[in-house]
């Protein structure tokens, strides 16, 4: 028979938004607080990104530092963190409390929480899902695998490199690129942009002018045992072949969401991830979630931002708070692509403000908030150009006027 350990709270991934959340809560004195996690080492993706940006402006970190720093909080604040330990499903049978099944190097365990919440992260899509034909080489990677081959593991690359994606992402990506010591010989984006030609890509390191393919699309990966180039074709259908040995997908993120979908969580359309209220209650009493599980992909300080916010709403939860209605749906029209938190919870106070993503440029737009016709507010995003791949806000005053029992509570840009 399996022994059950029984916890106070569980949290479910140790990148920026798990770590925050553990260390706020055992600060607190939220009882036994465990933070799990699938890899070897605690701080999620900030492990591997050796540039700096994290952490304040006034006292910036580069990765690996800054997600130790979150790692020691949450320990020195009394949590405790497992590392290569995976959360494998929900016990959707139980009486009490939240069980979950965990596998580790100790074997399959049993732990039941009293609260729990998911910090399970984003994941870039690879090559496969992104539909790109061609064989099967070494040389392709994704952000991520990049950055652990050469800042984890100092593995060489290759020495010509095609990044594809032109965002805060891909930049970071060829930086890596050249850390390894290779060239890059693109960025190539299927998005338009205002300005075509080279594009400054600034490095902590090094300033090279790097050639930006706009409206250009990666339709083959060439090449055996290695990569030898990628087919593109330009919008106005002409292919060209870029000779390369390494070719960089960035970007395209999506919620690592399994977890949420085995619990029967509701999820957003939008965003793909658990839908949540204001105070980041998803629709499973005594579970909560934070960070890029929710809305793929912002910067490890926001997913921290959000685990302080999720550790609050779980102390009133443990303090014998009641559970919030789940709420009246909140969706984006087009051309917007997703907001965060996505439920507007009549009980549930506004905590800060919402996210979205457009997939268009928005010039000098203006934000309404209606429902069932009737116009809650409206919000000018500001006097320049809101990129496609930039974090974009609209505040959460308007809440006392959506009316629990309408309709869904639409945002669009006019």
């Amino acid at each position: 028979m399996t022994t059950v350990r029984r916890i106070d709270v569980l949290v479910a991934g140790a990148g920026p938004a798990g770590l925050a959340a553990a260390a706020r809560l055992a600060g607190a004195g939220a009882g036994r607080v465990e933070v799990l996690e699938r890899e070897a080492q605690a701080g999620g993706v900030p492990r591997y990104c050796a540039h700096g940006g994290f952490g304040t402006l006034t006292h910036p970190l580069t990765g690996p530092r800054y997600a130790r720093r979150l790692a020691e909080a949450a320990e020195y604040a009394g949590a405790v963190i497992r590392t290569g330990v995976t959360v494998l499903d929900w016990d959707m049978a139980a009486r009490s409390g939240t069980v979950l099944s965990t596998v580790g190097a100790e074997g399959l365990r049993t732990v039941e929480a009293r609260a729990v919440v998911l910090a399970t992260g984003a994941r870039e899509r690879p090559r496969a899902a992104r539909l790109v034909p061609g064989t099967r080489p070494a040389g392709v990677y994704t952000t991520g695998e990049l950055q652990q081959a050469v800042h984890l593991f100092g593995q060489r690359i290759g020495t010509r490199a095609v990044v594809v994606g032109a965002d805060d992402v891909s930049y970071r990506a060829a930086d890596t690129v050249r850390a390894a010591g290779a060239e890059v010989v693109a960025l190539v984006t299927e998005h338009p942009r205002a300005r075509t030609g080279p594009a400054r890509v600034r490095s902590a390191r090094l300033r090279h002018l790097v050639p930006l393919l706009t409206d250009t699309t990666v339709t083959e990966l060439l090449g055996r045992g290695r990569l030898s180039g990628v087919r593109v074709r330009h919008r106005d259908g002409r292919t060209t072949v870029l000779p390369c040995d390494t070719v960089v997908f960035t970007g395209d993120f999506v919620p690592d969401h399994e977890l949420a979908r085995r619990g029967g969580l509701a999820l957003d359309p939008g965003t793909r991830g658990p839908a949540i209220d204001a105070r980041l209650h998803t629709s499973r009493p005594g579970v909560f979630a934070a960070g890029n599980v929710l809305h793929a992909a912002e910067p490890a300080g926001t997913a921290a931002r959000e685990g302080d916010r999720a550790a609050e709403a779980v102390l009133d939860f443990l303090a014998g708070g009641p559970w919030p209605d789940h709420g009246v749906p909140l969706v984006v029209e087009a051309p917007l692509r997703w907001i965060a938190p996505n439920r507007i919870a009549p009980t549930a106070r506004p905590a800060g403000p919402h996210l979205l993503r457009t997939d268009a440029p928005l010039h000098r737009a203006v934000l309404y908030v209606r429902q069932d016709g009737r116009l809650l507010h409206r919000e000018r995003l500001g006097p320049g150009t809101a990129p496609p791949h930039r974090t974009l806000t609209l505040t959460a005053r308007w809440h006392d006027r959506v009316d629990p029992e309408g309709g869904q509570v639409r945002v669009g840009v006019g």
